[in-house]
């Protein structure tokens, strides 16, 4: 068995991105449903994924849903810095700011997790 920590740093305006933003969720998803560890970590522009996936009209929102349970949050500086900081705290995700206000990749690396990027 292994884990995953499913890192999603694709922003939201290409067509490209919007791939791999399905790309980690469809990741996310495949562990999910193999009883496997995973978390799903939204950082730099990826951020601003989170607003768009919480709106029901989005054409990767029942995508989000399926792994929403996995998610462990955004990172806290970046959901400043891309301005969705408010919306973040509005979907109940947590902001991670365990080292430097960002996420704390080397916690899951120390655990043994695979930290897969998108």
């Amino acid at each position: 068995m292994s884990k995953a920590a499913v890192v999603v740093l694709a922003d939201t305006e290409t067509h490209g991105e919007m791939g791999r933003m399905l790309n980690a969720l469809e990741l996310a998803k495949e562990y999910k449903e193999s009883n496997e560890e995973v978390t799903l970590i939204f950082d730099g522009a990826g951020a601003r994924w989170v607003p768009e996936l919480e709106k029901e009209d989005h054409k990767l929102h029942n995508h989000y849903i399926a792994v929403k349970d996995r998610i462990a949050g955004v990172c806290s500086f970046c959901a400043s810095a891309f301005g969705v900081k408010n919306a973040v705290e509005k979907s109940g995700h947590k902001l991670l700011d365990e080292f430097d206000d960002h996420p704390s990749l080397k916690y899951y690396i120390d655990r043994g997790y695979h930290v897969v990027t998108f």
